[in-house]
């Protein structure tokens, strides 16, 4: 068994790594949709929000695939989505005075994204009703997902592309500002997914660790140390364009990475293996406080269409809360979490 230091090396070494091919990503890829006149919502809500939410997809793919522990995967999700909409947009706001935004941003990516949250709870609920299995010696009710039940919010991603679709198709793209050499940008944009796939092995490897030598249950850690070196590419982007007077872009960033997180990298865990099964009693309570975290977010950005220094205090408080309710959950101060 390894030391809690060395493990901690680990984890460091393996979200600076992430960072590193993250931005890499985020590098090519921005080129890219220049070089393809895309507009700025499809570039952060689509381009961007899927490249910086790689992390999160090969954590789901390593976690269910090498590690059998698809339940870790679907903690560094979720654990990433609340990280995603309280702390990017507080830290955004902070690092840019105030963060703008815009009603295409509040009503239909905000809006989208609450829907991705109920319909991926709603394929975690499937799975306790129509594949009822007993609950776990620790008491929690365990969930069993199927192929079939992932198919539902990959289907809803279709629309959401669907929808931006219709909006490159009405859009004027200005002329580039200069050759992009596509080749090289694809070859760069192949090159930094590998690193962030070896990079989150290093993360995952580093949460499982943590469990067996704090005798915690990997979901937890997923929670924490995975959700958050996962989530660091999303944090970079959003200030970047924070920084840039882009604050459509920022918060479309992190909307649209959180989308795909819930509507795609939760549900190819199913499709790889055919069926999982795991705590569905832990999982729900994690989803009601990202739906907290969604509806705080939510009312900040509503209030004059920006976020300001107090709504970020007000974004970072509320994270802080939620760390130190699990570390409270971990410590067995409260059991509001079945079967942790």
């Amino acid at each position: 068994m390894q030391s809690a230091l060395s493990l901690l090396g680990l984890a460091v070494v393996s979200t600076a790594v992430v960072w590193y091919g993250s931005d890499l990503l985020e590098s090519s890829s921005e080129q890219l949709s220049e070089h393809y006149g895309l507009p700025p919502a499809v570039h952060g809500a689509v381009v961007v929000a899927v490249g910086s939410s790689f992390p999160e997809l090969a954590s789901v793919v390593l976690s269910t695939v090498l590690h059998d522990s698809f339940g870790l995967g679907v903690g560094a999700i979720v654990g990433s989505a609340i990280f995603n909409v309280l702390v990017i947009p507080a830290v955004a706001t902070l690092f840019s005075d105030r963060l703008e935004a815009d009603r295409n941003v509040v009503y239909k990516e905000a809006q989208f994204y609450m829907l991705s949250v109920a319909v991926l709870l709603l394929v975690f609920s499937f799975g306790v009703i129509y594949s009822p299995r007993p609950v776990t010696d620790a008491g929690g009710l365990v969930t069993t997902v199927t192929r079939p039940m992932a198919l539902l919010p990959i289907l809803l991603y279709g629309l959401y592309i669907f929808i931006q679709y219709q909006d490159t198709a009405d859009y004027d793209p200005p002329s580039p500002g200069g050759t992009v050499d596509v080749g090289k940008q694809w070859a760069l944009l192949a090159a930094s997914l590998v690193i962030v796939v070896v990079s989150v092995e290093g993360l995952v490897h580093a949460a499982r660790g943590f469990a067996d030598v704090f005798g915690t249950p990997e979901y937890l850690w997923g929670l924490t140390v995975v959700a958050a070196g996962t989530s660091l590419p999303d944090t970079l982007v959003s200030v970047r364009a924070a920084r840039d007077d882009r604050g459509v872009t920022s918060l479309a960033n992190v909307l649209g990475s959180n989308i795909f997180d819930l509507l795609v990298a939760v549900p190819v865990g199913v499709l790889i293996v055919g069926t999982v099964e795991f705590n569905y009693g832990a999982a729900v309570p994690m989803m009601g406080f990202l739906t907290v975290a969604t509806v705080v977010l939510f009312t900040a950005m509503r209030t004059d269409l920006e976020l300001t220094d107090g709504e970020a205090t007000v974004l970072l408080t509320t994270y802080l809360s939620f760390v130190g309710w699990m570390v409270a959950e971990t410590a067995g101060v409260t059991s509001f979490v079945p079967g942790v």
